[in-house]
C-alpha cells in the first residue's frame, strides 16, 4: 500500500512505475468527455477559438492597436494560457472528483493531476496545429532560427502548472473552497499577463522606469508568453495598420540569450517547485480517504 510516508525518490519511481495508468487515465478522460459527441474534439477549439475572437474584436477591431497580423501575436499567447488554466484548475478539483477510486484503489494519486497534464498537452497539440495551419494561410512565418526556443520554454510552463495542479489537488481535498478560490485568482492572473497587450508598448515603460521588471517577471507564465509570441509572431517592431504609418514595439528585442536565461531560470524553479509539491502531497495524500 502508498504510504504518506514515502520519500520523495521513492515517490518519483512510484510515479514512473504507474506510467502505463497514467496514459490509460489520458486516453480514457478523453474519451469520455468526447463520447458520442458529433464533432468530438472540435470542441476542444471552439471555446478558445471564440475568447480569442472576442478580444481580436476589442483589440483589433474597437480599440484599434495598430498591430498588423495581431491574431497571431494574440493567440501565441492564448496557447499557453489555455494549457496553464486548463492544467491548473482541472487538476485543483480531480482527486475530489475521482473520490471513488481514490478510496477504493491503491495507487499515487498524483497520477490523478498528471492525467489533466497530459491531456492539456493534447489539446494543446491540437491548438497548435490549427495556429500553424493559420499563420501558413496568413502567409506569416515565425522566427524560424528562433524555433527551437518553443519546447524548452513549454517545458517550464509544464513544470510550474504541475506543481501548482498537485499541490491545489491536495489541498482542496481538505478546504474545498481552495477550487473557487484558484478561479477567481486564475482571472486576475490572466490581466497580469501580457497576452492581450503588448507588453513593450504597455508593460516594459513602467516597470522599467521604476527598476520593476524582475518583478513583473516573476509571474512565470509572462516569460513563456513572450517567448512564444516572439518565436511565432517573429517581429519586434512593426508598421502600424494606422493612417499615420507609424513603427510600433511590440515585443521585447531580448538577445537569444536573455530568452534562454530567463527560460532556463523558469525550468529551474519548475523542477523544484514540483519536487516541494510532490512532497507536500505525499504528506497530505494519507488522510484523504477519511477527507473523501
Amino acid at each position: 500500500m502508498l504510504g504518506a510516508r514515502q520519500g520523495l525518490i521513492e515517490r518519483l519511481s512510484t510515479v514512473w512505475a504507474s506510467r502505463e495508468l497514467l496514459l490509460y487515465l489520458i486516453s480514457s478522460d478523453i474519451k469520455i468527455k468526447y463520447k458520442n459527441s458529433a464533432l468530438g474534439m472540435i470542441w476542444s477549439m471552439i471555446a478558445p477559438a471564440m475568447q480569442i475572437g472576442i478580444y481580436f474584436l476589442v483589440f483589433q477591431i474597437i480599440l484599434k492597436n495598430g498591430v498588423p497580423d495581431y491574431v497571431i501575436m494574440l493567440w501565441s499567447g492564448m496557447l499557453v494560457w489555455h494549457f496553464f488554466t486548463n492544467v491548473v484548475s482541472n487538476a485543483t478539483s480531480v482527486v475530489v472528483q475521482r473520490a471513488g477510486i481514490v478510496k477504493k484503489v491503491a495507487f499515487p494519486r498524483e497520477i490523478l493531476a498528471l492525467s489533466i497534464v497530459g491531456t492539456s498537452m493534447v489539446y494543446f497539440s491540437i491548438q497548435f496545429g490549427v495556429l500553424a495551419l493559420l499563420m501558413l494561410l496568413m502567409g506569416h512565418a515565425p522566427a524560424w532560427h528562433l524555433l527551437w526556443l518553443v519546447p524548452i520554454s513549454f517545458l517550464g510552463v509544464v513544470l510550474i502548472a504541475s506543481a501548482l495542479g498537485i499541490f491545489f489537488s491536495a489541498v482542496n481535498v481538505y478546504f474545498r473552497d481552495t477550487s473557487h478560490m484558484v478561479d477567481v485568482g486564475i482571472n486576475l492572473w490572466f490581466w497580469l499577463t501580457p497576452i492581450v497587450y503588448s507588453y513593450e508598448r504597455t508593460v516594459s515603460p513602467m516597470v522599467h522606469a521604476h527598476g520593476l521588471t524582475w518583478l513583473y517577471l516573476l509571474n512565470p507564465v509572462t516569460p513563456v508568453v513572450l517567448t512564444f509570441q516572439r518565436v511565432l509572431y517573429g517581429e519586434t517592431t512593426v508598421i502600424a495598420n494606422t493612417p499615420d504609418h507609424s513603427v510600433l514595439h511590440v515585443l521585447p528585442s531580448w538577445t537569444t540569450m536573455t530568452f534562454v536565461t530567463v527560460n532556463a531560470a523558469l525550468i529551474s524553479a519548475g523542477v523544484i517547485l514540483l519536487l516541494g509539491a510532490m512532497s507536500i502531497f505525499s504528506r497530505l495524500q494519507g488522510n484523504f480517504a477519511e477527507e473523501l
